[in-house]
């Protein structure tokens, strides 16, 4: 995408966002049904994945995942730009917060929040965010049009941050150490290094011990912050601190993560990010899934 057209994505996108939700969600499903059909990479990626941890599932019932999968997922592109742009007050509006006892709980000792990739993790972060500095990080995207809009909209709020992944842990860690929440997505097949084979649904995936190794160095408190979308927008739930994580094997801690985010996914199945190639990396002499 070039840069100009990328300008007027964003625009329109931005006008979009003005609109109330059901109209927005109307606008955007049936646009999700058209790139189910036109994306054939990521709906390939989107099938498989759900065969490999599904296998029990027939064909119709992957297939509905699927399809429910692209709709979601465009119509939280859409409703993003509500999060990133949008005033608090609507932004309070459409996000159910339940929890925020847990979060009081931890006041005064280092926190991460562990933010699985659901597609509404944008909403949720971005709510939790309006009441207190919430530091994350972020990839560089192609387009650096997009890429400023992506990070001034998710560090919008007070003195928030966002941290290239390139800068690898040390700007996680000094975040935590100066008692700033820190927002972390760390359920992606990211490659072999700085991760271990665990199972995520039976599959081994190439997870990074990366919230172990932070709450280690760090001594944080690990709060999973799951969002998930709703009929009227979005319920954010923050969960009790994970006691005594993470133990002293760190494959036994990334397993405890991956089993967690495992028992989100059975209770919204087609809001977690399928169209992600999870299991791109795979153990010496295996095959490639995609």
């Amino acid at each position: 995408m070039g840069e100009a057209a990328a300008r007027a994505g964003l625009v329109l996108f931005k006008t979009l966002a003005r609109l109330p939700l059901p109209v927005i969600r109307r606008l955007a499903a049936p646009v999700g049904e058209v790139v189910y059909r036109l994306a054939g990479g990521r709906r390939r990626v989107t099938r498989t994945n759900l065969r490999l941890c599904f296998p029990d599932w027939p064909a119709e019932q992957v297939e509905r995942v699927a399809r429910a999968h692209f709709r979601a997922f465009l119509i939280t592109f859409f409703e993003r730009f509500i999060f990133w742009f949008g005033p608090p007050d609507r932004i309070r509006e459409l996000c159910t917060v339940s929890g925020e006892e847990h979060l009081r709980a931890c006041e005064g000792r280092p926190l991460i929040l562990l933010a699985p990739h659901f597609l509404g993790l944008d909403a949720g972060g971005i709510r939790v965010q309006i009441d207190r500095r919430v530091d994350s990080m972020y990839a560089q995207q192609k387009s650096a049009v997009l890429t400023r809009a992506m990070t001034e909209g998710r560090s919008r709020f007070h003195g928030s941050r966002m941290i290239l992944r390139n800068e690898g842990m040390r700007g996680a860690v000094r975040t935590v150490r100066a008692g700033i929440p820190f927002y972390f997505l760390p359920d992606m097949d990211l490659g072999a290094r700085d991760a271990v084979f665990v199972p995520f649904f039976g599959v081994p995936a190439a997870t990074v011990t990366s919230v172990a190794r932070l709450a280690r160095m760090t001594k944080a408190a690990v709060v999973p912050c799951v969002t998930t979308m709703t009929p009227r927008g979005y319920d954010v739930r923050l969960y009790e601190p994970w006691p005594d994580y993470p133990p002293d094997d760190l494959e036994a801690a990334t397993r405890q993560m991956n089993a967690f985010i495992e028992q989100r996914v059975l209770e919204a199945p087609e809001q977690y990010l399928w169209s992600h190639k999870r299991f791109k990396t795979r153990p010496p002499g295996e095959p490639s899934f995609y």
